[in-house]
């Protein structure tokens, strides 16, 4: 899996620092010498996929380069209660200036990585593939995606300026001006350079069809349920991709999958994952 940018991971890492204002760390410094060396375990307390490690790593030696941090486990590796991420060790009061940083990356990223297997798992042995949104939290969307990546999951576009994606609001506002949504793709395609794949947000299998013929690269079938997926799904099977998005749940995704769509894209991957339950012991 291609790991994340490393001079943005750079700097998420000091926004996260600063922001816990771990230099400044004033019961620390209050209470423990500065003399006073230790080792901690990083453990896991729940069933998952790991995502983060690095990171984590990366943290503690970011505040102390003189820690010692050993990776046990590596990314996108599925763990149970009890199992050891990772050991580290040196100055006690290091560590405990940095824990609650280097928890938040690794229980945040591990639970997407989580959650993005669990749908992956979901949809096993059919031919469609699990895809995240831009549905992350601001300023950390390198590493959700990244961690997405690690669950086995495929990222959709990173930014604004990755792909041509007509949504709802961009069809209402064209609408408004009486453009069909025939009319609406090729006007995309006259005016954005060919590089672009242009995809557009469609409610109807009608829809889908007049996209398609009017040229449109990817479908996305939009909170559309099964029957109406499979009749766009037959209406355009092999002339362009079909991408089915709203309202997807771990209940449902399997029926979506076997409709024969291409892709589906769940903006619950990064927006609402439970964070995967880990602690750092001291030994």
């Amino acid at each position: 899996m291609q790991s994340p940018n490393t001079a943005q991971v750079r700097q998420i890492l000091r926004q996260a620092l600063a922001e816990d204002r771990v230099r400044q760390d004033v019961t620390t410094k209050a209470l423990i010498s500065q003399t006073l060396k230790c080792k901690a375990s990083l453990v896991v307390k729940a069933r998952g996929t790991i995502a983060g490690t690095e990171i984590a790593k990366e943290v503690f030696l970011s505040v102390d380069p003189g820690l010692k941090v050993t990776v046990l486990i590596q990314d996108g590796i599925e763990v149970k209660p009890g199992d050891v991420i990772a050991i580290i060790e040196g100055k006690t009061s290091s560590i405990l200036k940095v824990e609650r940083v280097a928890l938040n990356f690794l229980q945040r990223l591990s639970g997407i990585a989580s959650e993005t297997t669990r749908y992956v798992q979901a949809v096993k042995g059919l031919p469609v593939i699990i895809m995240d949104t831009r549905k992350t939290t601001p300023g950390l969307r390198t590493l959700e995606k990244y961690a997405v990546r690690v669950g086995g999951g495929n990222n959709h576009r990173m930014n604004l300026e990755d792909g041509i994606l007509i949504k709802d609001n961009h069809i209402a506002v064209l609408r408004h001006q009486k453009l069909k949504i025939s009319e609406i793709v090729s006007k995309a395609r006259q005016e954005a350079s060919p590089q672009f794949k242009i995809e557009i947000e469609v409610k109807t299998p009608e829809e889908a069809a007049q996209a398609a013929e009017a040229g449109a690269d990817i479908i996305l079938l939009d909170n559309m349920n099964p029957e109406q997926m499979r009749r766009a799904v037959g209406l355009l099977k092999g002339r362009v991709l079909i991408e089915a998005s709203g309202g997807i749940t771990l209940e449902n995704v399997r029926a979506v999958a076997e409709t024969g769509v291409d892709r589906i894209s769940i903006g619950a991957l990064t927006h609402s994952p439970k964070a995967l339950d880990i602690s750092l012991e001291l030994e």
